[in-house]
């Protein structure tokens, strides 16, 4: 059974940064592709980012492009999200994913196989 737990969610400046983990167990890190997910209050779930089994390949919304960074360290069975320049729109639950079949590339929820219960992210003016 494959768990991911969120981890570094909480309350930060517009303007400042933050740096969200997500520990991956029940498999090797090295066979799933991880992304992140985020839906903010009364909003379709959205697409933040994703990155390749070997961290070759990353996608990221367009929301974020710029500003956030996917990162992930095979050793540790972890992946990061790097978020900087936060703002007010970018408040939201963050979700860890992993993907170990189905469609490469996958942007979707469910293109994703396995997700992490969630953490929160709070931006303040």
């Amino acid at each position: 059974q494959v768990q991911l737990v969120e981890s570094g969610g909480g309350l930060v400046q517009a303007g400042g940064s933050l740096r969200l983990s997500c520990a991956v167990s029940g498999r090797a890190g090295v066979t799933l592709a991880m992304g992140w997910f985020r839906q903010a209050p009364a909003k379709d779930r959205e697409f933040v980012a994703r990155i390749s089994k070997n961290g070759a390949y990353v996608y990221y919304g367009d929301s974020v492009k710029g500003r956030f960074t996917i990162s992930r360290d095979n050793n540790k069975n972890s992946a990061y999200l790097q978020m900087n320049s936060l703002n007010l729109e970018d408040t939201a639950v963050y979700f860890c994913a992993a993907a170990e079949f189905g469609p490469p590339g996958s942007m979707t929820w469910a293109g994703f196989n396995y997700h992490g219960q969630g953490i929160q992210v709070t931006v303040s003016s």
